[in-house]
């Protein structure tokens, strides 16, 4: 089963992706509260894949991926943030994520999103 993590700093939207992730069969996630938290628990853990927040205070999304990528250029990130950010999201694709997601979103695009990256769709 692949190992997944979810890095946002609402605890909220935590568990609703930990929520949608379990319905869906993966169980084995962890969660990073801030981009910093991201990244020692990447290197931790070495996940399968990560589910990030742009916008969290001590480290952004965008911080945090490049110093993930910096050191593993194989790490699958998904962004998931709000719409409004059209800067940061081009970013984030010049510094390699696999997706995008806006915020809010249905159960259905994220387990799109997971299910190709991880190669079960």
């Amino acid at each position: 089963m692949a190992k997944i993590l979810i890095v946002d700093d609402a605890a909220f939207m935590r568990k609703v992706i930990r929520d949608m992730l379990a319905k869906n069969g993966f169980d084995d996630v962890t969660e990073a509260v801030d981009g910093k938290d991201a990244v020692e628990k990447y290197f931790e853990i070495k996940p399968n894949l990560v589910l990030m927040d742009i916008t969290m205070p001590n480290m952004d999304g965008l911080e945090a991926l490049k110093a993930i990528r910096s050191k593993d250029d194989k790490a699958n990130v998904v962004m998931c943030s709000a719409m409004g950010q059209e800067a940061m999201v081009v970013e984030a694709v010049q510094a390699g994520i696999k997706d995008f997601i806006v915020k809010p979103f249905k159960e259905d695009r994220l387990m799109k999103a997971v299910n190709t990256i991880l190669g079960n769709g």
